[in-house]
């Protein structure tokens, strides 16, 4: 799947620039070394064990597949931030997109990540995802309050559903928005942060 209007140039809160743009394959080792180079707390809130190459290799090949898509957002060369937006191709579900966003913690709160899954809400209306959904465990506190401003509410809570690699149970929280009311509370945040992109 080819994306248009990309690569981007967006600027964070504090002026630094980022890269963001598809991932490709070429991509595999510099993704792979952003997700080992995250802190082990925050691995342990990925459905994926994203350290693993094996995990890396069908993870590309989804991308390669039009499964899902992927954009990177890179500085000095090295990947910062991923977000992911992955849709079912056949089925009930093919109108329903899932995104996932990763962001190094030195860049978090400066509206990176915002502004990859801004990104991926314009990808999902071209590609005709109708509705979006979110799954975050209930301690990632930043991540819904980023999705709620994005308009994504709370539809479950499902108790004890994640373990994680240390074996401690934790809440799941399932969100969702239709992608309508993306673009209006998408209108409402220009009004608090808009990073700038060329």
């Amino acid at each position: 799947m080819t994306l248009e209007g990309f690569p981007q140039t967006v600027s964070l809160r504090d002026g630094t620039p980022v890269t963001v743009r598809p991932l490709a394959a070429a991509d595999a080792k510099a993704l792979l070394a952003f997700y080992r180079s995250l802190p082990e707390e925050d691995r342990l809130y990925l459905k994926d064990d994203v350290t693993d190459p094996g995990w890396l290799q069908r993870f590309v090949t989804l991308v390669g597949s039009g499964e899902l898509v992927s954009l990177i957002a890179e500085r000095d060369g090295r990947v910062v931030a991923e977000a992911t937006l992955y849709r079912a191709l056949r089925g009930w579900s093919t109108h329903v997109g899932e995104i996932r966003v990763s962001v190094a913690p030195a860049l978090r709160r400066d509206g990176l990540g915002t502004s990859l899954a801004r990104e991926l809400v314009k990808v999902a209306t071209r590609i005709g995802v109708e509705k979006m959904v979110i799954e975050v465990v209930e301690n990632q506190t930043g991540a819904r309050k980023m999705f709620r401003k994005l308009g994504f509410r709370q539809e479950a809570v499902l108790r004890d559903h994640v373990k994680d690699i240390n074996g401690a149970k934790r809440n799941l929280i399932l969100a969702s928005t239709d992608v309508s009311h993306i673009w209006e509370a998408m209108e409402a945040l220009v009004a608090d942060f808009s990073p700038s992109a060329e």
